[in-house]
């Protein structure tokens, strides 16, 4: 019955997005209201994430049933949303009382099964292994058509979609299917894996990727510590910093964190909380220079704060995880070729014969042309010297291969100048607010 209630309030309510140019001269706002839903939150911050939009400030607000979001969003080169196709896609899908409809791009199962396999993989991550994955695959006759590969932690995740190279088209046969299951599991497996490693065909859906490399990698613990992973964090600074504790007054759990700032860190943080079930009720993001900063108001999804210490570790290391997975660790490489059967094979045995060491990939085909970004490091997990990226790009081609500056993101130049100018007072306020329940929760 309170179902049947719940969609009723949602059709006499759909969700409401006002997109402002014109109030603010750094950014585009963009409000989001609607009858409050968990998930809704995840959903709205991936539509944007999704469109390359980078979130320089945001105000989280979901109580009495209501939710509200206010969002100052920018493009990567730093500019307003200006393009009336992204502006109608924005609204169009976030006014959508379906919040778990397919987006336009990047995810698990987004074409039918006609056109793809989808390979779910989990492992203990050592140089090397994305070529010996891709060698596996190319022997099998299996064409990579697009993949993302994650490694944190000691431990590798990838989500790959495949095509028979022959016909273009998913792979059906059970009895090919198995094989290329038994092979990669043993690839996977390696000499002195302690876990078992897994792949898993997993059918199409609506699944985002992002978000499932996210679950992949949660089931897979790599939120517990590696000792010497760990060391090599601190040495160099960049460990997130997580608080959680307790709001008795509101009863809330107040989670804060600050970390460096890079794209799509909103969405890892909001993907993680909402398959943690956990419900953000309210929340404040800044970005400064290169440096973020998140504070939320929390419960679980039965209305209760987080009471035990072992949940408040739990969460720390589980958030810690999410910020750190997709950092971007390494030096960052673009490829921009032809496409053809091999080619991946091909230039991971040549990042591995040149002791490379791929930290996390996107490979993607479209219309006969790969576009591929490797962060690599040399085997020991430095940074790798000038003379063996000329080498690996003579292999390849210079002109195919292209080093990508490590300039920081957009928000390092617009993220301080930007203030959510239509909403400035409304911020204020807000700001003001939470600094006074903070002091009642300390």
């Amino acid at each position: 019955m309170d179902d049947e209630y719940a969609k009723l309030l949602r059709r006499m309510n759909p969700p409401r997005v006002v997109i402002d140019n014109d109030s603010c001269e750094d950014a585009t706002i963009i409000q989001v209201d609607s009858v409050k839903k968990h998930g809704i939150l995840l959903h709205v911050v991936q539509v944007l994430t999704d469109l390359d939009l980078v979130i320089t400030k945001a105000y989280i607000s979901s109580d009495g049933g209501w939710f509200m979001d206010v969002f100052n969003v920018i493009d990567r080169s730093g500019n307003k949303v200006q393009e009336e196709e992204v502006i109608n896609h924005i609204k169009k899908t976030l006014e959508s009382d379906d919040i778990s409809a397919p987006l336009l791009r990047r995810t698990v199962g987004l074409m039918s099964s006609e056109e793809h396999t989808s390979i779910e993989l989990t492992g203990t991550d050592r140089p090397g292994l994305l070529s010996e994955v891709c060698a596996v695959l190319t022997d099998l006759h299996c064409n990579v058509v697009n993949a993302e590969i994650w490694t944190h932690n000691a431990r590798a995740a990838a989500v790959v979609h495949v095509a028979d190279d022959s016909t273009g088209y998913a792979i059906e046969d059970p009895k090919r299917l198995a094989t290329i299951k038994a092979l990669l599991c043993s690839v996977l497996k390696g000499n002195s894996d302690m876990r078992s490693p897994k792949m898993t065909l997993s059918p199409p859906g609506v699944t985002h990727r992002g978000r499932r490399l996210h679950q992949i990698m949660f089931a897979d613990r790599d939120y517990v510590k590696v000792e010497r992973v760990q060391g090599r964090a601190e040495e160099k600074g960049s460990s997130p910093q997580v608080t959680v504790f307790d709001c008795s007054e509101k009863d809330y759990t107040v989670i804060t964190m600050r970390s460096k700032d890079r794209p799509k860190l909103l969405f890892d943080i909001i993907c993680t909380l909402t398959d943690m079930q956990y419900v953000v009720f309210h929340g404040v993001v800044h970005t400064r220079r290169m440096e973020a900063y998140q504070e939320y108001y929390i419960r679980h999804v039965d209305g209760l704060p987080i009471s035990l210490e072992a949940e408040r570790e739990r969460v720390v290391q589980c958030l810690e995880a999410a910020i750190e997975r997709r950092a971007s660790e390494g030096l960052e490489l673009e490829l921009c070729a032809e496409d053809r059967v091999g080619l991946l094979s091909d230039i991971t045995r040549i990042f591995r014969e040149n002791s490379l060491s791929i930290k996390r990939a996107e490979i993607s085909t479209e219309g006969g042309k790969v576009r591929d970004t490797f962060y690599v490091t040399d085997v020991t997990g430095n940074p790798v010297d000038d003379k063996t990226i000329d080498s690996v790009r003579g292999e390849i081609g210079q002109s195919l291969l292209r080093v990508i500056p490590n300039s920081g993101s957009p928000v390092e130049a617009e993220g301080a100048k930007t203030i959510g100018c239509i909403f400035g007072s409304f911020f204020r306020a807000k700001s003001f607010q939470d600094s006074k329940l903070i002091k009642s929760c300390s």
